[in-house]
């Protein structure tokens, strides 16, 4: 592996403080902070996904962040070549990868796997289609998503389906490209700073609802007015991203407003328990710390 830049990554559930830190060590190194999640990526979501604003990317550099429209699907693989490109310029550059997107910062210091994660609200989802939609039709799902792998499964083989579909779903990758390529990182782990952010819960409760109370004032209601205005597919993962379908429902008339944000609050905190979950499985390695106290990493 070719002499890489400072990397550090920065991983934690949401509302614990990740981004803050990421631009505290960006502005102490002269660095620039790079997005690593999935969600923040998405020009249509400033406010739902807590990207930074024009103050914190005028202190210092963003980069992958609001730049792929919400009628696309990004994928691991994007922002791995996203990646690589933000790696290969201004080497000496320290490079700060922030986000609660596990299977991103995975990626990185260990390429595609042949095995990729899969979230349990989409095995979930697809575990429920299984129970309600015939194999022919989850077939014909799979077709419109990654043609490729329909073309390889027999229409009558559900579970095979079924786990083409979890992958597409989750990584926004064909199985037949997870299967195909082998794990080349882009970041030498050995040689990266790795934090990852454990908060107290009660306090990161806390945060979760104050902060999406601070979201209603700042627009998000709007902002999910004029994302349902484009009229996009429900399946895109923009229109699936968290906020999104409670306030949706309020808009609909299906909800009152503080119902719909008590939905979004409590979908928030249960993603937050499994962004936690997963980083104690995955992570164990990693600095383990709060935003408050990590220290020695200039």
């Amino acid at each position: 592996m070719a002499v890489q830049p400072r990397v550090i990554l920065i991983a934690g559930p949401t509302a614990s403080g990740k981004s803050a830190l990421a631009l505290r060590l960006a502005k102490r190194l002269g660095g620039v902070v790079v997005n690593a999640d999935s969600m923040q990526v998405y020009r249509d979501l400033r406010i739902l996904t807590s990207r930074p604003g024009p103050e914190e990317e005028a202190r210092v550099r963003h980069l992958l962040y609001g730049h792929v429209d919400a009628a696309d699907t990004y994928s691991v693989g994007r922002f791995l070549l996203d990646a690589a490109g933000v790696l290969n310029e201004n080497p000496s550059v320290p490079k700060i990868f922030v986000g609660g997107t596990g299977l991103y910062l995975e990626a990185l210091i260990h390429g595609l796997s042949t095995a990729p994660h899969i979230p349990d609200p989409i095995r979930s989802h697809w575990r429920e289609q299984s129970r309600t939609e015939p194999v022919e039709a989850l077939h014909a799902e799979l077709e419109r998503r990654d043609p490729v792998m329909a073309a390889r499964l027999r229409p009558s083989d559900p579970q095979r389906i079924l786990r083409a579909l979890e992958v597409v779903d989750a990584t926004g990758v064909s199985l037949a490209q997870w299967q195909e390529t082998a794990g080349t990182p882009l970041v030498d782990a050995t040689a990266a700073d790795k934090i990852v952010l454990r908060p107290d819960r009660t306090e990161l409760r806390e945060r979760i609802s104050r902060r999406f109370r601070q979201m209603m004032e700042q627009g998000a209601l709007e902002e999910v007015r004029a994302l349902l205005a484009r009229n996009l597919p429900d399946t895109l993962p923009a229109m699936r991203a968290i906020g999104v379908g409670p306030l949706a429902s309020h808009l609909r008339g299906e909800a009152v407003l503080e119902q719909a944000i008590g939905r979004a609050i409590t979908d928030t905190h249960q993603y937050a328990k499994r962004q936690d979950t997963w980083f104690r499985n995955r992570f164990s390695g990693w600095l383990s710390a709060t935003a408050a106290t990590v220290e020695g990493i200039a």
